[in-house]
This record gives structure tokens, sequence and C-alpha cells, in this order.
């Protein structure tokens, strides 16, 4: 007994370890989001009818040439920020699949997950007004077996934190929904005090797979999930 609760012991240790990495990654890029978005508009600072253009416009991440089936489009954009009350103001978008999936899973990333064998990846880092940050991994699987198996594992992932102490923080319920041709599983997420801050959405349509988290926002998680399987539907 005395044993099995060392064990038990070291497993909470190590998954508050990973988390205060993931805490910490977190925060250091908002701050390289931040400056980025700073130094543009110092760029533009002598065009004053080009910025005049431009300040009205919402901020939208920069788009990379996209993937073989899978690009930034079928990310999260800005709008389906606007439509929740939330405002974007910085982003950064990769198709590398090499973006840390969640809270929970450390830093495994959806590359990791999916043994390099995707198609495609896409993954975004949105910053808000807030000071809320939303992270979406997405990939394309050359087979409906494969995105099967990626989902499921998604799903463990975020039932992995289900589960915990007392007064740490933690997933909730998982809720479904489906929209655009696509399912997901949404998973509301609290503190240690047992206040909701954001969550947690694994996604799926067709052949592509994805797993969307919003943290300290106060946003509908439920309305970001169904915004965000549209995009991966489409």
């Amino acid at each position: 007994m005395t044993e099995n609760r060392a064990v038990q012991h070291q497993a909470v240790q190590q998954k508050s370890v990973r988390r205060n990495r993931v805490a910490a990654a977190a925060c250091v890029a908002a701050a390289l989001i931040a400056v980025s978005v700073v130094g543009t508009r110092s760029a533009t600072a002598d065009e004053p009818a080009h910025r005049a253009a431009t300040t009205a416009q919402p901020a939208a991440a920069a788009v990379p040439a996209p993937g073989p089936g899978l690009g930034s489009a079928a990310l999260v954009q800005s709008e389906d920020y606007f439509r929740q009350g939330l405002n974007p103001v910085g982003a950064t978008v990769a198709l590398t699949g090499r973006q840390g999936l969640s809270a929970c899973s450390g830093e495994t990333t959806m590359r990791d997950l999916t043994k390099g064998s995707a198609t495609a990846y896409a993954s975004v880092t949105w910053t808000l007004d807030t000071n809320g940050l939303l992270i979406e991994s997405a990939a394309s699987a050359p087979t409906g077996t494969a995105a099967t198996a990626w989902e499921q594992q998604l799903v463990a992932l975020v039932q992995d934190c289900q589960d915990e102490p007392a007064g740490h923080w933690h997933y909730g319920a998982a809720h479904t929904l489906t929209a655009a041709g696509g399912t997901a599983r949404w998973y509301p997420s609290y503190n240690g005090d047992g206040a909701a801050s954001g969550g947690v959405a694994v996604l799926r349509s067709g052949t592509r797979v994805a797993l969307v988290e919003v943290t300290g926002a106060a946003a509908s998680v439920e309305g970001i999930t169904t915004a965000a399987l549209k995009r991966l539907a489409s």
C-alpha cells in the first residue's frame, strides 16, 4: 500500500512539473507574439495611408503556403473570435506539426502523436486582449483508420487530466457536438479553486483531426469548438 501511494504521488508530481513547463512556455510565446505585433506597427509608422487602411481590418494570422490537403485556412480565424465577443491581437501560424498540443499533454506535439506520418500539419497560436491564449494543432491522416487512431489518442490525452486531486487544475466532463460534417468532444477546464477557465476540444472531420485549447479567457468553449470544426471541415 505504501509503495502504491509513492507511485501515485510521483505521477502527480510529474504532471505538475510538465504543466509548469507548458505554462511557462505559453507565457514566453505570448510575450514574443506581443513584441512581434508592436514591431509590425512601428515598421508602418511612416505609411499613414496604408496604416489607416489596415487599422480597421480585424487581426489575422499570416498565411503560409498550404500543405497538401491542409493549410492555415482550416484553422480558427480572427472573425471566429469576434463572434464570441473576443478580440485577437496576434497570431503565429506554422505547418510543421511541432506546436505543443495542450496544457495537459506537456511537450507532446501533433508530429509526435502521429509519428510524422501525417500528409500535412497546421497549427496556430492566438493571443487575445484579455491575456488569453488559444492553441490549435491539426493533422491530415493518410487514411480514415489512421485518423480514428489519432482521434482516440487525443481523447486519451485529455482524459488523463480529468481525474485530479482536489485543488488541482483539471478538465471537466466531455460534451459532444456535430457540425459541418464533423464531430467534436469539448471539455471545460477548471483551476485549483474550481473556477472555469477556458477548455479544450478534440475535433474530427473526415481524415483531419485537431486539438484546440483556450486558456485564461472567458470564452464560450462550445462556440470556439463549433467554429474550429467548421473551419477544419472546409
